[in-house]
């Protein structure tokens, strides 16, 4: 049952919340390859701190319903410039990435020149948290704190507005 649970949950995955270590999971943008997830973080793309370096990943994925359907860990391997690997993957990457400048070949070119990081995340053998399993109480966390977070002034009225005499 959790097999094929977790290869349905990775196979439709366009995002996941990924955790590494002790740090709070981040919502992340995904590619499903093979029975593994792809993620490309660095600069100019998303922020994933610690995932490059890491060996071990939490990834939780989300259902049809958008609700949480499992939890499971994750083995990541970074995937190098020149490799067989990286010449499977990132072409693939660069075809999904949306809002993206340029060719995907000069997409694949400015991630090997800026140090982006491609890493799988493969799911280990033990088997995940799925169903009952599930924490019941709400794994929502406040926002983190950021500079692009501004102080929102309410909007400037010059006249009272009246309300209308039936």
């Amino acid at each position: 049952m959790t097999t094929e649970l977790v290869a349905e949950a990775i196979k439709k995955a366009g995002i996941a919340w990924i955790g590494v270590g002790d740090a709070p999971a981040r919502g992340l943008w995904v590619l499903p390859l093979d029975g593994s997830l792809l993620v490309l973080s660095g600069p100019g793309e998303q922020a994933a701190p610690g995932l490059a370096e890491a060996t071990t990943a939490q990834v939780r994925l989300r259902g049809d319903h958008g609700g949480l359907i499992v939890i499971l860990d994750t083995r990541v391997e970074r995937l190098a410039p020149g490799t067989d690997a990286w010449a499977e993957a990132a072409p693939q990457l660069a075809a999904k990435r949306l809002n993206a400048h340029g060719s995907a070949e000069e997409q694949v070119a400015r991630w090997v020149e800026t140090g982006c990081a491609v890493v799988r995340l493969t799911p280990v053998e033990q088997p995940p948290v799925a169903g009952a399993d599930l924490p019941d109480e709400s794994q929502a966390a406040p926002p983190r704190e950021t500079p692009a977070r501004v102080q929102v002034r309410r909007p400037f009225r010059l006249h009272r507005v009246r309300k209308k005499k039936r």
